[in-house]
């Protein structure tokens, strides 16, 4: 990709709730030679955000305003051609991304979104991943809570152990939180294709080359009683496994053979009980049009948790990773998921992206292949907590802190 763009970075979707907490740590964290501007439909509500933050930053008074259209395919080729990296927070992803992702895989502009809808991420593979390799396009999604703390969790705790032996992971994630209207509009449209959903990972996994000479695979983990997580767990049928055996399938150092089971970790048994019931209602009544009206109108688009509400929140994963008769307990931790840390992942990400030695990659890729080790220190650096709560005997070669195995 060409570096002879007008912006390092542009960030379409401001105006929604995401998008404005993420523009708002953009303006506080950009580094000062940052060249970004703000992308959207409505110019009344970018002018708004802008006004908002040059209240954090005087110098987002003159920040560019861009006006794209998630319907206007030629307004996205347009905002692609300018930007270096595009980061969106558009969703449903099915309903608006396609455009936005064919525009920068056309125009070799990296991109980055907050996707945890597989048929979405499945589709764009088997549509674009090509075509971003012919041009050096970096197409990276689920880049907020799904799933940058368990794909690059899985990265840390794989680097504390041997990269030439067979491998597995747990995590164990727990949370608390709630959800905007965004959030609950992506579950929705994701629990209400079902069918969709299967052929899409079926034709991709048609369409996509298998690791030579190694296996990777997803575990289904029992409903259980764990002391590792110290809670009643629950397979949890989320993105973020897909997203860590992709990783897994692509970087040797995670083995010759790398299992991986996700679950949610809840202390109390009838609570668990009441997450399974509540899974299987979202799932009756998703299909349902009206119904899904219903549920949708519960919480609108654009509307989310306060700050009051939100520096209350919390998060923890947590992996049990074995290898070569080693054992490493690992953490990753936070505030808020859903959408303080969610825009931090997000923005750090894009400022990866645009500003640091990475990897050389091109189309479709993780978060962990793509931004690895670097995110990892970014995110230390800006609060999240990676940290090894037991480690092996002996130092893995590679670990943080030992020579050898870099990631």
């Amino acid at each position: 990709m060409g570096t002879q763009r007008t912006y390092d970075l542009v960030l379409f979707g401001a105006t929604g709730f995401t998008g404005a907490l993420t523009a708002e740590y953009l303006a506080r964290n950009a580094p000062a030679d940052c060249r970004w501007a703000l992308a959207g439909r409505n110019l009344a509500k970018l002018e708004e955000i802008r006004t908002r933050l040059a209240a954090l930053e005087p110098a987002c008074a003159e920040l560019p305003l861009l006006i794209a259209d998630s319907t206007d395919a030629d307004s996205l080729h347009r905002v692609a051609a300018a930007a270096r990296v595009v980061v969106t927070t558009v969703g449903p992803y099915l309903r608006h991304g396609e455009a936005l992702v064919a525009a920068c895989a056309d125009e070799g502009t990296d991109y980055l979104d907050l996707t945890g809808e597989p048929e979405f991420v499945d589709r764009m593979y088997l549509a674009y991943h090509q075509r971003a390799i012919a041009t050096g396009a970096r197409l990276v999604h689920s880049c907020g809570f799904d799933s940058v703390p368990h794909d690059l969790g899985v990265l840390f705790t794989v680097g504390q152990l041997p990269d030439d032996v067979p491998v597995s992971v747990q995590g164990f994630v727990r949370a608390g939180g709630t959800f905007s209207g965004g959030t609950l509009a992506s579950a929705l449209t994701a629990f209400s294709r079902p069918l969709a959903m299967a052929r899409a990972a079926r034709a991709r996994r048609a369409a996509e080359p298998a690791p030579t000479g190694r296996r990777v695979r997803i575990v289904a983990g029992l409903p259980r009683r764990s002391g590792v997580a110290r809670a009643w767990t629950l397979p949890l049928p989320t993105i973020d496994p897909q997203v860590v055996v992709r990783s897994a399938a692509a970087l040797p150092g995670y083995g010759p053979d790398f299992r991986y089971a996700h679950s949610a970790a809840v202390k109390h048994l009838p609570v668990a009980l009441a997450a399974v019931v509540g899974f299987v209602l979202l799932a009756a009544v998703a299909p349902v049009p009206p119904l899904r009206r219903a549920l949708s109108s519960l919480r609108p688009p654009g509307q989310g948790p306060d700050a009051r509400q939100r520096e209350k929140s919390w998060f923890t994963v947590r992996f049990v990773g074995e290898g070569g008769g080693r054992r490493v307990v690992t953490e990753v931790s936070g505030g808020d998921p859903g959408y303080t840390e969610t825009a931090k992942m997000l923005a750090e990400a894009a400022l990866s992206l645009a500003f640091d030695e990475l990897p050389m990659t091109a189309g479709q890729v993780t978060p962990a292949v793509a931004l690895g080790r670097a995110l990892i220190d970014r995110l230390t650096a800006a609060g999240l907590r990676f940290a090894v709560l037991q480690q092996p005997p002996t130092a893995a070669p590679g670990a943080p802190g030992a020579p050898g195995k870099g990631r």
